[in-house]
């Protein structure tokens, strides 16, 4: 489905500092050791979620990709029938190319930034070999392990709104009133929701997309989250719709939320 997510990365400076954190509030597992990808050869390792699916990927940050300014954080994928229209389209549209599309087993994709500066991908998968029809399950939500909602922080939700409307077909007809906020603007791709785009920025995060992955026990995730080196950002809290949300920093510095479901 064009313009969903399909995939969730997690650059780190140190991934062995997070392999405790988000097993046990999350219940993956990151391999001790990775993969040397892309020409300089950067680590980047599945992380497995405990059904036996992939929650996504962890890459450990190069010393030259942080003395360019680059900070720990969430990536996500967006899912597009062509990388280099998807690419001219974001220059277009005032956004920013930061890798140009590059092909891999896995897909073709290229890093590009939104006119506000947040950072994600486009990209065109290939589906595993002898499974033609293959979809990804990363974005998944009321289940576990997976991603339930995608959030982006900016200070110009009506830029973005029309940015992502435009690069990615969604719809972002539903908003709720923020007071002198603006509004909270939900996104929807091809009827199904995803998302929003918020503008009410937190004092710990830059503009960027902030992905709430789902938990089985919000109240022990909070807890673990605490115990394993996390700081956590507010209290749990009930959102529309009756899920329970808190939001926190991974060990490594990277924002990160987390969504369960109240006890019957």
């Amino acid at each position: 489905m064009t313009g969903l997510p399909i995939w969730y990365e997690l650059m780190v400076p140190d991934i062995a500092a997070v392999r405790d954190f988000y097993r046990a509030v999350a219940g993956w597992e990151i391999p001790e050791s990775g993969s040397p990808v892309g020409t300089g050869a950067m680590d980047y390792r599945g992380i497995q979620r405990g059904d036996g699916g992939m929650a996504g990927g962890a890459m450990q940050m190069s010393r030259d990709m942080i003395d360019h300014g680059a900070k720990p954080g969430w990536l996500a994928y967006f899912h597009v029938d062509d990388v280099a229209a998807a690419v001219a389209r974001v220059e277009s549209l005032g956004g920013k190319v930061h890798m140009p599309p590059r092909t891999i087993d896995v897909g073709t994709m290229a890093m590009v930034a939104d006119p506000q500066g947040a950072p994600f991908y486009v990209m065109k998968p290939n589906p595993p070999a002898g499974r033609p029809d293959a979809q990804s399950d990363v974005f998944q939500p009321d289940t576990p392990g997976h991603c339930w909602w995608n959030e982006l922080t900016t200070p110009d939700e009506p830029g973005a709104t029309a940015f992502y409307t435009a690069l990615l077909g969604w719809n972002a007809d539903q908003a709720m009133p923020m007071g002198d906020k603006g509004n909270y603007r939900f996104i929807a791709c091809e009827g199904r929701p995803i998302g929003a785009i918020s503008p009410w920025m937190r004092d710990w995060m830059g503009v960027a997309w902030l992905p709430y992955f789902g938990v089985a026990d919000i109240h022990a995730a909070f807890a673990a989250a605490q115990e394993h080196g996390g700081t956590v950002r507010g209290e749990i809290h009930e959102v529309p719709g009756g899920d329970l949300i808190f939001s926190a920093t991974d060990p490594a510095g990277a924002p990160v939320a987390f969504v369960g479901k109240k006890e019957q």
